[in-house]
Protein backbone atom coordinates (compact mmCIF):
# COMPACT_ATOMS: atom_id res chain seq x y z
CA UNK A 1 0.00 0.00 0.00
CA UNK A 2 1.07 3.34 -1.41
CA UNK A 3 -0.41 5.97 1.09
CA UNK A 4 0.29 9.35 2.57
CA UNK A 5 -0.41 7.56 5.82
CA UNK A 6 1.74 5.84 8.79
CA UNK A 7 0.48 2.37 9.97
CA UNK A 8 2.72 3.57 13.35
CA UNK A 9 0.65 6.57 13.74
CA UNK A 10 -1.18 7.82 15.99
CA UNK A 11 -4.18 8.80 13.73
CA UNK A 12 -6.42 6.00 12.51
CA UNK A 13 -8.13 6.06 9.19
CA UNK A 14 -9.61 3.67 6.78
CA UNK A 15 -6.16 2.75 5.30
CA UNK A 16 -4.50 1.47 9.22
CA UNK A 17 -7.61 -1.12 9.11
CA UNK A 18 -7.35 -2.04 5.91
CA UNK A 19 -3.68 -3.43 6.17
CA UNK A 20 -4.68 -4.79 9.29
CA UNK A 21 -6.93 -6.80 7.34
CA UNK A 22 -4.93 -7.35 4.57
CA UNK A 23 -2.21 -9.38 6.52
CA UNK A 24 -4.31 -11.90 6.88
CA UNK A 25 -4.29 -12.76 3.44
CA UNK A 26 -0.71 -11.97 3.26
CA UNK A 27 2.58 -10.03 4.40
CA UNK A 28 1.68 -6.04 4.10
CA UNK A 29 3.76 -3.28 3.27
CA UNK A 30 2.70 -0.03 4.14
CA UNK A 31 4.78 2.99 2.49
CA UNK A 32 4.64 6.13 3.67
CA UNK A 33 5.01 9.26 1.50
CA UNK A 34 5.96 12.25 1.00
CA UNK A 35 8.02 13.63 3.94
CA UNK A 36 10.42 15.49 4.74
CA UNK A 37 12.12 17.36 7.69
CA UNK A 38 9.98 20.10 7.26
CA UNK A 39 6.98 17.99 7.68
CA UNK A 40 7.70 17.84 11.63
CA UNK A 41 6.99 21.72 11.92
CA UNK A 42 3.66 21.28 10.07
CA UNK A 43 0.65 19.43 11.50
CA UNK A 44 1.78 16.23 10.04
CA UNK A 45 0.14 12.73 11.92
CA UNK A 46 3.59 11.30 10.83
CA UNK A 47 5.51 13.99 12.76
CA UNK A 48 6.50 12.23 15.94
CA UNK A 49 7.78 9.01 14.07
CA UNK A 50 10.33 11.01 12.85
CA UNK A 51 13.61 9.09 14.17
CA UNK A 52 11.29 6.19 12.41
CA UNK A 53 12.30 7.49 8.22
CA UNK A 54 13.90 5.86 6.26
CA UNK A 55 14.51 2.77 8.00
CA UNK A 56 11.88 -0.86 7.98
CA UNK A 57 10.22 -1.27 10.87
CA UNK A 58 7.41 -3.63 11.58
CA UNK A 59 4.61 -2.55 13.53
CA UNK A 60 1.34 -5.34 14.36
CA UNK A 61 2.98 -7.82 11.57
CA UNK A 62 2.72 -4.88 9.18
CA UNK A 63 5.98 -3.81 7.21
CA UNK A 64 6.27 0.27 7.69
CA UNK A 65 8.60 2.36 5.87
CA UNK A 66 8.36 6.11 6.14
CA UNK A 67 10.10 7.40 3.58
CA UNK A 68 12.01 11.06 4.69
CA UNK A 69 13.68 13.16 1.63
CA UNK A 70 15.29 16.69 2.31
CA UNK A 71 12.65 18.56 -0.41
CA UNK A 72 9.75 16.52 -1.27
CA UNK A 73 7.41 17.67 -4.04
CA UNK A 74 4.63 19.63 -2.77
CA UNK A 75 2.00 22.11 -3.85
CA UNK A 76 2.83 25.82 -4.15
CA UNK A 77 -0.55 27.04 -5.31
CA UNK A 78 0.89 29.02 -7.80
CA UNK A 79 1.14 28.21 -11.53
CA UNK A 80 4.20 30.05 -12.64
CA UNK A 81 6.12 27.75 -10.07
CA UNK A 82 4.34 25.01 -12.28
CA UNK A 83 7.78 23.80 -14.17
CA UNK A 84 9.21 23.61 -10.48
CA UNK A 85 6.92 21.35 -9.27
CA UNK A 86 6.89 18.99 -12.07
CA UNK A 87 10.46 19.30 -12.10
CA UNK A 88 10.19 18.29 -8.03
CA UNK A 89 7.87 14.95 -8.99
CA UNK A 90 9.89 13.42 -12.03
CA UNK A 91 12.95 13.53 -9.79
CA UNK A 92 11.00 11.99 -6.73
CA UNK A 93 9.22 9.41 -9.40
CA UNK A 94 12.17 8.90 -10.96
CA UNK A 95 14.40 8.24 -8.16
CA UNK A 96 11.86 5.54 -6.22
CA UNK A 97 13.50 4.41 -2.47
CA UNK A 98 15.26 0.86 -3.06
CA UNK A 99 12.96 0.09 -0.06
CA UNK A 100 9.81 0.77 -2.42
CA UNK A 101 11.28 -0.97 -5.33
CA UNK A 102 11.61 -4.14 -3.66
CA UNK A 103 8.43 -4.05 -1.94
CA UNK A 104 6.82 -3.81 -6.03
CA UNK A 105 8.92 -6.49 -7.18
CA UNK A 106 7.72 -8.41 -4.18
CA UNK A 107 3.88 -7.83 -4.12
CA UNK A 108 0.48 -9.55 -6.05
CA UNK A 109 -1.49 -6.57 -5.07
CA UNK A 110 0.04 -2.76 -5.09
CA UNK A 111 -3.06 -0.41 -3.46
CA UNK A 112 -2.55 3.38 -4.27
CA UNK A 113 -4.30 5.62 -2.00
CA UNK A 114 -5.60 8.79 -3.10
CA UNK A 115 -2.53 11.60 -2.79
CA UNK A 116 0.57 11.34 -4.60
CA UNK A 117 0.93 7.48 -4.76
CA UNK A 118 -0.50 7.30 -8.39
CA UNK A 119 2.51 8.79 -9.40
CA UNK A 120 4.61 5.79 -9.23
CA UNK A 121 1.74 3.47 -11.35
CA UNK A 122 4.23 3.59 -14.16
CA UNK A 123 6.65 2.61 -11.79
CA UNK A 124 4.71 -0.37 -10.98
CA UNK A 125 3.76 -1.74 -14.06
CA UNK A 126 7.70 -1.81 -15.15
CA UNK A 127 8.82 -3.72 -12.15
CA UNK A 128 5.74 -5.82 -11.64
CA UNK A 129 3.54 -5.99 -14.51
CA UNK A 130 1.53 -8.84 -13.50
CA UNK A 131 0.86 -6.78 -10.24
CA UNK A 132 -3.07 -6.42 -9.39
CA UNK A 133 -3.50 -2.49 -9.65
CA UNK A 134 -6.48 -0.71 -7.05
CA UNK A 135 -6.99 3.00 -6.63
CA UNK A 136 -8.58 3.30 -3.08
CA UNK A 137 -10.44 6.57 -3.35
CA UNK A 138 -10.65 7.59 0.26
CA UNK A 139 -10.96 11.51 -0.74
CA UNK A 140 -11.41 13.38 -3.87
CA UNK A 141 -8.21 15.09 -5.30
CA UNK A 142 -9.37 18.55 -5.42
CA UNK A 143 -10.57 18.07 -1.58
CA UNK A 144 -6.67 17.30 -0.43
CA UNK A 145 -5.78 19.92 -2.87
CA UNK A 146 -2.80 17.92 -4.89
CA UNK A 147 -0.67 19.15 -7.35
CA UNK A 148 -1.32 19.84 -10.74
CA UNK A 149 1.33 17.04 -11.47
CA UNK A 150 -0.50 14.83 -9.58
CA UNK A 151 -3.78 15.36 -11.14
CA UNK A 152 -2.38 15.20 -14.69
CA UNK A 153 -0.99 11.98 -14.17
CA UNK A 154 -4.24 10.22 -12.31
CA UNK A 155 -6.38 11.23 -15.33
CA UNK A 156 -3.66 9.32 -17.38
CA UNK A 157 -3.17 6.13 -15.71
CA UNK A 158 -6.61 5.45 -13.96
CA UNK A 159 -8.14 4.28 -16.59
CA UNK A 160 -4.80 1.17 -16.90
CA UNK A 161 -5.77 0.38 -13.41
CA UNK A 162 -7.42 -2.91 -12.28
CA UNK A 163 -9.64 -0.92 -10.18
CA UNK A 164 -10.39 2.21 -9.10
CA UNK A 165 -12.61 1.67 -5.26
CA UNK A 166 -15.07 4.61 -4.62
CA UNK A 167 -15.77 5.11 -0.82
CA UNK A 168 -18.83 6.92 -2.20
CA UNK A 169 -20.97 6.89 -5.50
CA UNK A 170 -20.40 11.36 -4.96
CA UNK A 171 -16.96 10.96 -5.88
CA UNK A 172 -17.90 8.73 -9.19
CA UNK A 173 -17.92 12.71 -11.32
CA UNK A 174 -14.21 12.84 -10.31
CA UNK A 175 -12.68 9.95 -11.49
CA UNK A 176 -11.15 9.63 -15.27
CA UNK A 177 -12.86 6.71 -15.90
CA UNK A 178 -15.77 4.75 -14.49
CA UNK A 179 -15.68 1.79 -16.29
CA UNK A 180 -13.36 0.53 -13.88
CA UNK A 181 -15.14 2.38 -11.20
CA UNK A 182 -16.70 0.27 -7.91
CA UNK A 183 -18.12 1.36 -4.87
CA UNK A 184 -16.44 0.25 -1.31
CA UNK A 185 -17.14 2.18 1.16
CA UNK A 186 -15.53 2.54 4.46
CA UNK A 187 -15.77 0.08 7.14
CA UNK A 188 -16.31 -0.02 10.56
CA UNK A 189 -14.70 -1.93 13.61
CA UNK A 190 -17.25 -3.05 16.13
CA UNK A 191 -15.14 -3.62 19.02
CA UNK A 192 -15.00 0.15 19.58
CA UNK A 193 -17.41 -0.22 22.00
CA UNK A 194 -15.05 -2.56 23.94
CA UNK A 195 -12.85 0.40 24.79
CA UNK A 196 -15.21 3.20 25.30
CA UNK A 197 -15.88 3.22 29.01
CA UNK A 198 -15.19 4.75 31.60
CA UNK A 199 -16.61 8.59 30.90
CA UNK A 200 -13.70 10.67 30.91
CA UNK A 201 -16.28 14.07 31.67
CA UNK A 202 -17.34 15.14 34.70
CA UNK A 203 -20.91 16.49 35.44
CA UNK A 204 -22.98 18.93 32.81
CA UNK A 205 -23.02 18.66 29.02
CA UNK A 206 -19.92 17.78 26.63
CA UNK A 207 -19.57 17.82 23.06
CA UNK A 208 -16.89 16.59 21.55
CA UNK A 209 -14.61 17.02 17.78
CA UNK A 210 -12.17 14.70 16.84
CA UNK A 211 -9.52 14.79 14.32
CA UNK A 212 -8.34 17.98 11.95
CA UNK A 213 -9.70 17.23 8.36
CA UNK A 214 -11.09 20.60 7.23
CA UNK A 215 -11.29 21.73 10.65
CA UNK A 216 -13.44 25.05 11.19
CA UNK A 217 -12.20 26.42 14.37
CA UNK A 218 -14.94 29.55 13.85
CA UNK A 219 -17.99 27.04 14.93
CA UNK A 220 -15.84 27.15 18.53
CA UNK A 221 -15.64 30.85 18.41
CA UNK A 222 -19.45 30.82 18.01
CA UNK A 223 -21.06 28.26 19.52
CA UNK A 224 -18.84 28.46 22.61
CA UNK A 225 -20.10 31.70 23.14
CA UNK A 226 -23.60 30.86 22.51
CA UNK A 227 -23.64 27.90 24.75
CA UNK A 228 -21.61 28.62 28.26
CA UNK A 229 -23.26 25.87 29.60
CA UNK A 230 -21.27 23.24 27.24
CA UNK A 231 -18.12 22.03 27.52
CA UNK A 232 -16.65 21.98 24.21
CA UNK A 233 -13.33 19.16 23.71
CA UNK A 234 -11.42 19.53 20.29
CA UNK A 235 -9.23 16.56 20.04
CA UNK A 236 -5.81 16.49 17.72
CA UNK A 237 -7.50 19.28 15.50
CA UNK A 238 -4.17 20.48 14.53
CA UNK A 239 -3.94 23.97 15.71
CA UNK A 240 -3.05 25.34 18.60
CA UNK A 241 -6.05 27.35 21.11
CA UNK A 242 -7.69 30.23 18.86
CA UNK A 243 -7.71 33.47 20.65
CA UNK A 244 -11.73 34.04 20.37
CA UNK A 245 -12.66 30.47 21.80
CA UNK A 246 -14.42 30.74 25.16
CA UNK A 247 -13.00 29.61 28.44
CA UNK A 248 -15.31 26.40 28.00
CA UNK A 249 -13.28 24.92 25.29
CA UNK A 250 -10.71 22.17 26.13
CA UNK A 251 -8.26 20.83 23.75
CA UNK A 252 -6.35 18.03 23.95
CA UNK A 253 -3.56 16.68 22.01
CA UNK A 254 -3.77 14.23 19.63
CA UNK A 255 -4.12 10.67 21.65
CA UNK A 256 -4.46 7.01 20.38
CA UNK A 257 -7.65 6.19 18.39
CA UNK A 258 -8.62 4.01 21.17
CA UNK A 259 -8.41 6.54 23.98
CA UNK A 260 -10.80 8.83 21.90
CA UNK A 261 -13.56 6.24 22.19
CA UNK A 262 -14.63 7.57 25.87
CA UNK A 263 -15.18 11.13 24.90
CA UNK A 264 -16.86 9.99 21.90
CA UNK A 265 -19.56 7.64 23.45
CA UNK A 266 -19.88 9.47 26.81
CA UNK A 267 -20.39 13.25 25.18
CA UNK A 268 -23.67 15.10 24.67
CA UNK A 269 -23.00 15.92 21.20
CA UNK A 270 -20.39 14.96 18.50
CA UNK A 271 -19.47 17.75 16.36
CA UNK A 272 -18.10 17.64 12.65
CA UNK A 273 -17.22 20.88 12.13
CA UNK A 274 -15.89 21.17 8.13
CA UNK A 275 -14.96 24.23 6.22
CA UNK A 276 -17.72 25.63 4.67
CA UNK A 277 -15.39 26.55 1.11
CA UNK A 278 -14.30 22.50 1.02
CA UNK A 279 -16.85 20.58 2.38
CA UNK A 280 -17.42 17.91 -0.49
CA UNK A 281 -20.77 15.86 -0.52
CA UNK A 282 -19.07 12.51 -0.42
CA UNK A 283 -18.24 13.11 3.21
CA UNK A 284 -21.64 12.23 4.17
CA UNK A 285 -20.69 8.85 3.40
CA UNK A 286 -17.01 8.55 4.52
CA UNK A 287 -16.45 10.65 7.45
CA UNK A 288 -15.18 8.31 10.38
CA UNK A 289 -16.07 10.66 12.61
CA UNK A 290 -19.86 10.92 11.71
CA UNK A 291 -19.66 7.20 11.58
CA UNK A 292 -18.54 7.02 15.49
CA UNK A 293 -21.00 8.99 16.45
CA UNK A 294 -23.73 7.42 14.52
CA UNK A 295 -22.20 4.11 16.10
CA UNK A 296 -22.43 5.28 20.06
CA UNK A 297 -25.91 6.59 18.58
CA UNK A 298 -24.62 10.07 19.57
CA UNK A 299 -26.61 13.46 17.90
CA UNK A 300 -24.15 15.10 15.65
CA UNK A 301 -23.58 18.85 14.24
CA UNK A 302 -22.17 19.09 11.06
CA UNK A 303 -22.56 20.78 7.96
CA UNK A 304 -25.82 20.60 6.33
CA UNK A 305 -23.90 19.45 2.63
CA UNK A 306 -22.79 16.52 5.16
CA UNK A 307 -25.79 15.31 6.76
CA UNK A 308 -26.73 12.85 4.04
CA UNK A 309 -30.47 12.04 4.83
CA UNK A 310 -29.24 10.81 8.65
CA UNK A 311 -32.06 11.75 11.25
CA UNK A 312 -29.48 12.27 14.03
CA UNK A 313 -27.80 14.67 11.99
CA UNK A 314 -28.18 18.46 12.44
CA UNK A 315 -27.28 20.49 10.29
CA UNK A 316 -25.83 24.24 9.97
CA UNK A 317 -23.93 26.71 7.90
CA UNK A 318 -20.50 27.41 8.58
CA UNK A 319 -19.92 30.84 10.02
CA UNK A 320 -23.38 31.49 10.36
CA UNK A 321 -24.45 32.21 14.05
CA UNK A 322 -27.98 31.32 13.66
CA UNK A 323 -27.42 28.52 11.95
CA UNK A 324 -25.03 27.03 14.52
CA UNK A 325 -27.75 27.98 17.48
CA UNK A 326 -30.41 25.69 15.66
CA UNK A 327 -28.46 23.11 14.84
CA UNK A 328 -26.87 23.07 18.64
CA UNK A 329 -30.11 23.13 20.64
CA UNK A 330 -31.18 20.55 18.38
CA UNK A 331 -28.66 18.03 19.18
CA UNK A 332 -28.80 18.80 22.64
CA UNK A 333 -32.17 17.91 23.38
CA UNK A 334 -32.11 15.21 20.93
CA UNK A 335 -32.46 11.33 21.99
CA UNK A 336 -29.57 8.79 21.21
CA UNK A 337 -30.94 6.98 18.17
CA UNK A 338 -29.71 3.48 17.14
CA UNK A 339 -27.79 3.71 13.40
CA UNK A 340 -30.30 3.57 10.68
CA UNK A 341 -27.90 1.27 8.19
CA UNK A 342 -26.29 -1.47 9.14
CA UNK A 343 -21.94 -0.79 8.16
CA UNK A 344 -19.31 -3.51 6.61
CA UNK A 345 -16.98 -5.23 8.78
CA UNK A 346 -13.47 -4.28 7.10
CA UNK A 347 -13.11 -7.79 6.53
CA UNK A 348 -16.07 -6.89 4.01
CA UNK A 349 -14.72 -3.98 2.50
CA UNK A 350 -11.25 -5.64 2.18
CA UNK A 351 -12.76 -8.58 0.42
CA UNK A 352 -14.44 -5.97 -1.87
CA UNK A 353 -10.96 -4.20 -2.31
CA UNK A 354 -9.56 -6.70 -3.77
CA UNK A 355 -12.30 -8.45 -6.15
CA UNK A 356 -14.66 -5.65 -6.54
CA UNK A 357 -16.21 -7.09 -9.74
CA UNK A 358 -17.18 -10.73 -7.73
CA UNK A 359 -19.49 -8.56 -5.54
CA UNK A 360 -23.07 -6.61 -6.77
CA UNK A 361 -23.04 -4.31 -4.05
CA UNK A 362 -19.78 -2.50 -5.65
CA UNK A 363 -21.63 -1.60 -8.75
CA UNK A 364 -21.56 2.04 -9.46
CA UNK A 365 -24.97 2.00 -10.99
CA UNK A 366 -27.57 2.84 -8.54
Amino acid sequence: MITAHDYRSRRRVNVHFIAAELKKYGPTSFFSCPYSLFSRFKPDPRASLSSLANKVGLRDGIHCFLWQTVIPPFNTGKSIFASIENFLFRRYVNNPHPVLVKWIEESDVVIFESGMAPIFFDLVKRLNPSAKTIYLASHDLETINVAPYVKQTFAQVGPKMDAICLTSRYMAEGMPSVDNCYVVPHGFDYSLGDYADPSPYGPGQHAVSVGSMLFDPDFFVIASRLFPEVTFHIIGCGIGAHPDFGKNVVLHEEMPHRLTLPYIKHATVGISPYRSAHVPRYLSDTSMKLMQYDFFELPAVCPSSVMGGHRSRFGYTPGDAKSILCAMRRALAAPRLPAENALLSWSDVVERLLAPNMFSDTRLAA
